[in-house]
């Protein structure tokens, strides 16, 4: 249904009360104090990410200090948080700065149309609780839309058909809707995937299960890191906070920028590096070659991380164990592997990955012309070729998905003020080089990424259409570098 109330105007409109949307709230109030704006939010919480995902041992697999906000300091212990922590975290930092006053919970954003007549957007989103027959449509206008919904769908994960899984007569789970009623204690449990869910999971439920058994198609690189990091809380209790905590960001921004760059410029070493690591914690006498060595190189997709090593510990006490093989069939007891062997479980977990979907699916016109973002070219990862006043929040895929954020919230604030000071209504990014060539957006080999490629917006072969997944190289682009470069267009 709907509503006939003449639509709410407001300078900014942001879509999401995630990690990004809060961040992108405190920049606004900071930047540009004179600006109103309003959070719409789908779902009824704060937390995005660290709200939807319940699944045991959820946690962070970036480090808290690069993974935090650049304003606000991380003062946990443990570096590598769990997600009720950072979901804290984020609540926190919304209520500290009033942030949660400015969100509409169950403001599910289905539309947005560009007028440049009028120089704003008209936005449509569906208001009401999730199980309500009639939702009520309710619109927004606003000169400049945010959009800070993540990139993956939340409605539901990847989720391949098994053969024969009809025959199961165990349960079976996927952890993007991980059931609250779901015991697991004495339980012989398979993990099917060997990305972050799987090795986050494998290790936490192997604490109570009967057993676990993380059965994957091909390894990913795993690496072992104190969940707790000594120097920095050291520096914590000698220096002030916020000190502290720049420090420890940046010595763990360069050090990850040193090693992407190791791996993609020697990948051998980086290889050895990694692997020794496992060999140190697992044995000379583990299969690694079979089980911890993928067929590609290193950062070629994302590295797992486990704190304390918590999942080489698990298999090395015999509370788990790790399968590489295909899967034949699902039977009534378990899985049948393409080898002939059977994997017995009670529960079976899908850790199969994401589905992938720009600006969370929304549908995007300018001037009455549909947008086809497969076919839009990216303006430094945040803003799209020939889209008027409309900025999204996109992290890193190589570090801190909050490191590329914060950044993009500061030009985005500087965009709307450079905007205030010499009377312009629209900015639009438009490619007048006819040099510049499409290329992915994303490098990665990673099946989610695979899977959805082809929807999602390209990068150029240059300047200001290149993504560079380099923090050192986007603070000098965003934070420092001209918001009129030539390529932006006013009006």
């Amino acid at each position: 249904m709907a509503s006939t109330a003449p639509p709410e105007h407001l300078d900014v409109l942001i879509v999401g009360a995630g990690l990004s949307g809060i961040g992108a709230g405190f920049h606004l109030q900071q930047k540009c104090p004179g600006k109103s704006y309003a959070i719409l939010e789908g779902r009824d919480c704060i937390g995005g990410t660290w709200d939807l995902f319940r699944y045991p041992g959820i946690r962070s697999d970036s480090d808290m200090f690069t993974l935090g906000y650049s304003f606000r300091p991380w003062t946990e212990p443990k570096a590598i948080a769990d997600g009720p922590r950072i979901l804290n975290y984020v609540r926190e930092t919304a209520a500290d700065s009033g942030i949660d006053r400015k969100i509409r919970f169950h403001h599910r954003v289905k539309r947005a149309s560009w007028s440049s007549a009028e120089s704003r957007w008209t936005v449509e989103a569906e208001s009401g609780g999730q199980g309500e027959a009639t939702p009520q449509t309710v619109r927004f206008t606003c000169d400049f839309l945010f959009m800070c919904s993540g990139y993956y769908k939340y409605e539901g994960g990847y989720r391949p058909e098994f053969p024969g899984e009809q025959n199961f007569a165990g349960r079976i789970v996927h952890p993007q809707q991980w059931p609250d009623d779901l015991d697991y204690a004495g339980k012989r449990v398979v993990v099917i995937g060997s990305g972050a869910t799987a090795v986050t999971l494998v290790p936490e439920m192997a604490k109570t299960a009967a057993h676990v058994t993380m059965l994957q198609r091909s390894p990913t690189y795993v690496v072992a890191r104190p969940a707790e990091d000594p120097l920095a809380n050291k520096l914590r209790a000698k220096l002030s906070p916020k000190l502290a905590y720049h420090l420890i960001r940046w010595r763990n921004v360069l050090f990850g920028m040193y090693f992407f760059q190791l791996c993609r410029r020697k990948p051998a070493r980086a290889r050895e590096l990694i692997l020794g690591g496992v060999r140190m914690a697992m044995g000379p006498d583990y299969d690694i070659q079979t089980h911890f060595t993928p067929r590609y190189n290193p950062w070629e997709q994302r590295l797992c991380l486990v704190p304390d090593g918590d999942l080489f510990r698990s298999l090395k006490q015999g509370k788990a164990s790790v399968v590489t093989d295909t899967i034949d069939s699902f039977t009534e007891t378990g899985i049948r592997l393409k080898d002939g062997g059977e994997l017995p479980a009670d529960i079976i977990v899908t850790a199969t990955g994401l589905n992938l979907q720009v600006l969370g699916g929304l549908e995007i016109s300018v001037d009455g012309r549909r947008i086809d973002f497969a076919r839009a070219l990216t303006y430094k990862g945040m803003m799209y070729a020939d889209v008027p006043n409309l900025a999204s929040s996109f992290g890193y895929t190589n570090a801190s998905w909050t490191l590329k954020c914060d950044l993009t919230c500061e030009y985005v604030c500087r965009l709307i003020n450079y905007m205030d000071r010499h009377g312009y209504r629209q900015c639009v990014p438009r490619n007048v080089d006819a040099s510049i060539t499409e290329l992915p957006s994303l490098d990665f080999s990673s099946g989610y990424v695979q899977r959805s490629v082809a929807k999602m917006p390209k990068q150029g072969s240059k300047r200001p259409w290149r993504l560079y997944q380099n923090y050192a190289l986007d603070i000098v682009s965003l934070r420092y570098g001209k918001v009129n470069d030539g390529v932006m267009q006013y009006s």
